[in-house]
């Protein structure tokens, strides 16, 4: 299996760290936390901005392949090709702010997916000034190359995505690991006034808080990579109560597990709460 040996190589290879570490952190510095990265992240959408984007760029320029090898309308195909140009640039913008906050091992494979990708637009941009100016021949040779190129980058990226995890939620499958149901927990007065701790329930970790006579239960793996949330920050965001994921900074509402910040996207799953005459703290799932 040479392909997968090879990104093994690549997730185990230090080569390249220092550069990683630098950029990364230059992204972080440069696209700080508010509405922009939230936005590059995919939090409106609920899910990753990247991948879709990433795919228009490259229909695009598969549709512009086909032309060129049918030796269609050459006009179609330098439409095509700006088109990925165009949609490139908001895909990349994307998936470097993605990349910025994710594993080590997974920003070595993404490093090297960022070259070929950035490989194939200069090589598609140098392919769309040549048809332009009229030497179409040496524009589709080009265009080869860059689809080429394209065609790595775009294993590197699923690869990111279905082996390495990146950009799927983390956070606990409730549905699938708690019954419905109330289900037992812990003594209320086991639990610290004020301080979010962790309890165990079944296969599941929950992030506790209690306030008063009031407990809020999340799913404690956080929605992007599975940080602790328990060892979260409590934060108010708007007036709302939010704890902020120590890893990477999502922030989640306590009320109900939704995103706030990312660069998680999709909630953390929450938990409906109550106590029993003799102190036994009972909870389910809360109804979606």
């Amino acid at each position: 299996m040479p392909p997968v040996d090879i990104t093994d190589r690549i997730e185990q290879s230090t080569r390249a760290d220092r550069p990683i570490r630098v950029l990364a952190k230059a992204v972080r510095r440069r696209i700080g936390p508010g509405w922009l990265r939230d936005l590059l992240h995919g939090v409106p959408l609920g899910k990753p901005l990247h991948p879709p984007v990433a795919n228009v760029s490259l229909g695009l320029w598969a549709a512009a392949a086909v032309l060129d090898v049918t030796h269609s309308d050459p006009r179609a195909a330098r439409v095509l090709i700006a088109g990925g140009i165009a949609t490139a640039m908001p895909a990349a913008a994307a998936g470097i702010t993605d990349w910025s906050v994710l594993h080590r091992e997974q920003q070595r494979i993404g490093f090297v997916h960022a070259i070929s990708n950035l490989t194939a637009f200069g090589l598609y941009t140098g392919s769309l000034a040549l048809r332009m100016a009229g030497r179409e021949r040496i524009g589709r040779m080009l265009s080869f190359a860059a689809l080429g190129a394209s065609g790595v980058g775009g294993y590197l990226g699923g690869h990111m995505a279905y082996r390495q995890a990146a950009g799927a939620n983390h956070a606990e499958s409730v549905s699938h690991l708690v019954p419905l149901g109330w289900h037992d927990l812990c003594e209320i007065g086991d639990l610290p006034e004020g301080r979010p701790v962790t309890r165990r329930l079944g296969y599941i970790d929950l992030f506790v808080l209690r306030v008063g006579g009031n407990v809020t239960v999340l799913a404690d793996h956080c929605a992007h990579l599975a940080g602790p949330l328990h060892q979260g920050r409590l934060v108010s965001e708007d007036g709302m109560a939010c704890v902020v994921c120590p890893w990477h900074g999502s922030t989640f509402r306590l009320a109900d597990g939704a995103v706030v910040h990312g660069p998680a996207t999709a909630p953390q799953p929450s938990f409906q709460t109550r106590i029993r005459r003799d102190g036994i703290l009972q909870v389910r799932p809360a109804q979606t």
